[in-house]
């Protein structure tokens, strides 16, 4: 998985442009009166700043959602395991500490079931207004969506909540998960933007509602309880940014608004044109200053965000969290390598399935934590006892594959043999699960008239049979 640079490139370039546009134009116009500048200049600059702000908060935890809703841990739980609770709950707590997120969920679609990093949070019931999202989110074709939400068990603030869909191998959903955010960031920022360039910032919904306002400040309920809002109120609630007058009291505003499509709400701005009479030339040289400072740190953080959770996300997409091996994508990545330097070269190339016999009765007798130092151990003796020309990586479950580069079929079988007996006499294995553990394997060279699906249907056959012959044996196809 290659960082794509270009996307982060373009973001910067379309923040630069916007920045050095308003520069040109704020420059040109500088002179001309206070509620020009006001309206071409400082307002637009300041709603697309505090939405730039508001995209930055919001990528790395979606992307952290992501990469929960296609965590394979998360899928298998859901489908085979879910009545192991304190695993899913232990899971949620590393995610929510790791990360410093205010909460990290997980809905359970067959149990209803409502998870939290605390235990079982709730039950999704159609008469609980804290179970909407979810039955909401059931009926949309989107596989996330962002909003902002109550949720009466985990306090009276309002939270961001990242949502993902989970689904299984049909693509049929079977679950949600994602984190959740505290908007108290949201407040200290409308706090800033009010004392430092007494701009009024709020956020409403598609009604004209105000959602989100600066605490103890923004009395507002509703722009319609403003007369001239409430005449405009069908043209405010609209797509773009567009600079909108109106007088309350005696005293004139502007006010500018633009959409935020990851929460379905618009940023309204605005400003006292009073307040800018007095200082209309030192504040304008000021904002251009501040907007062009805010413009470049927020593109040196979005090229660091974007790419250390790429390399995050890069690492757990190509290797097994637990036995730190490459994963079956890894493997299928490099299998598909091997296979055309073997047409090139006409070199020899084997492959080894690997199962442990009877790993589930470890499981089930000596708990989880006993299989995974079993499974731990194990990846140690294979990725130990090969070449290191050769790829060792785990398939899933208790099941692991190795491609021997170089190997015919006959060594195939010598390294295979040498595994098993290897594994069947480790003391340290044994040890871990309390009784002796086996492999069974699968050994098959790869002919020039071989693709990916060939090879690893002919290995699976060959250790099915092995499985069948009585277990901890090399069967060879």
């Amino acid at each position: 998985m290659r960082f794509n640079y270009r996307i982060v490139f373009i973001i910067t370039a379309l923040v630069f442009t916007l920045s050095a546009t308003l520069t040109v134009i704020n420059y040109l116009t500088s002179m001309e009166t206070t509620r020009e500048q006001l309206k071409n200049s400082a307002l637009p600059l300041t709603i697309d700043n505090i939405y730039t702000e508001i995209q930055k908060n919001i990528i790395e935890p979606n992307l952290i959602a992501s990469m929960m809703a296609h965590d394979t841990f998360l899928i298998d739980w859901l489908s085979h395991e879910e009545d192991d609770q304190q695993q899913i709950v232990h899971y949620l707590e590393t995610i929510q500490n790791k990360y410093q997120m205010f909460t990290a969920f997980l809905v359970s679609d067959k149990s209803r079931n409502y998870y939290s990093a605390k235990g079982m949070l709730d039950k999704v019931d159609k008469k609980s207004p804290n179970s909407q999202w979810y039955l909401d989110f059931q009926k949309t074709s989107e596989l996330s969506e962002i909003n902002i939400d109550y949720n009466t068990h985990m306090g009276s603030e309002l939270i961001m909540f990242i949502n993902h869909k989970i689904l299984d191998s049909d693509y049929h959903m079977i679950g949600a998960t994602g984190v959740g955010l505290k908007t108290s960031y949201i407040n200290d920022m409308l706090k800033v933007f009010r004392q430092r360039y007494q701009f009024s910032v709020y956020f409403v919904d598609v009604n004209g509602k105000v959602v989100i306002a600066e605490q103890n400040v923004k009395k507002l309920n509703n722009l319609s309880d403003i007369p001239d809002l409430a005449r405009q109120l069908s043209d405010i609630i609209g797509k773009g940014s567009q600079v909108f007058e109106y007088t309350e009291a005696g005293e004139a505003f502007l006010l500018n608004r633009k959409y935020i499509s990851e929460l379905d709400l618009y940023i309204i701005v605005e400003a006292k044109v009073n307040n800018f009479t007095q200082a209309a030339e030192e504040t304008f040289y000021l904002n251009v200053l501040l907007s062009t400072v805010i413009t470049l740190l927020i593109s040196f953080i979005i090229v660091l965000y974007v790419r250390k959770i790429h390399l995050k996300l890069d690492k757990l997409a190509s290797n097994d969290d637990l036995t730190n091996l490459p994963n079956r994508r890894s493997f299928h990545d490099e299998l598909a390598k091997q296979l055309l330097l073997k047409e090139r070269y006409n070199s020899e190339l084997s492959l080894l399935f690997i199962d442990i016999d009877n790993f589930k009765k470890v499981n089930d007798t000596k708990g989880h934590d006993v299989g995974d130092k079993v499974l731990k151990s194990l990846a140690n003796v294979l990725n130990g006892n090969v070449r290191k020309s050769d790829f060792v990586a785990r398939w899933g479950g208790e099941e692991f594959i190795i491609l021997l580069i170089g190997s015919d079929i006959n060594q195939a079988q010598v390294i295979a043999e040498q595994l098993r007996s290897q594994i069947a006499n480790s003391k340290h294995l044994s040890q871990y699960a309390q009784q002796q553990v086996t492999i069974s394997l699968g050994a098959t060279s790869v002919t020039n008239e071989d693709n990916i699906d060939t090879i690893l249907k002919r290995a699976d056959l060959a250790l099915y049979k092995a499985k069948s012959k009585g277990k901890n044996c090399v069967v060879s196809d």
